[in-house]
């Protein structure tokens, strides 16, 4: 029987109004300390949150936002001085509340086979 282990995650949402607490799920994030595993997984649906908020918003900038979660997980100097982190830190930076248009739930702990397999199956329940 293969070894389960522990990871934990969290959901990336876009808070167009944060006054409002509104929010649309577009991607997931992934820490599994075992397996040296920090990705995210995220879409950024354009229609969809154009018809959600009946807004403009700036899509270049949402999309340098997510992209910066994704090189601070790569942990390349793209990532900057957070990207140094080790695994956890990052994890627990990235996942830090804020009042942004770019927020994360509360971190979620659970037992996974494969984190990137966990990943991708979370990805589709949560935001696909």
């Amino acid at each position: 029987m293969p070894e389960k282990h522990l990871f934990e995650y969290a959901v990336l949402r876009v808070v167009p109004r944060v006054e409002r607490e509104e929010f649309l799920n577009v991607g997931v994030i992934l820490y599994c300390r075992a397996q040296g595993f920090l990705q995210t997984r995220c879409h950024l649906p354009e229609a969809r949150l154009q018809a959600f908020t009946g807004a403009e918003l700036d899509f270049d900038e949402l999309r340098q936002r997510l992209q910066a979660f994704e090189k601070i997980c790569r942990g390349k100097p793209e990532g900057g001085t957070i990207g140094r982190l080790a695994l956890a830190e990052r994890f627990r930076w990235l996942t830090a509340t804020r009042s942004t248009i770019v927020q994360t739930s509360p971190t979620h702990p659970g037992l996974c086979e494969n984190a990137a397999a966990t990943l991708e199956q979370l990805y589709q329940q949560l935001v696909g």
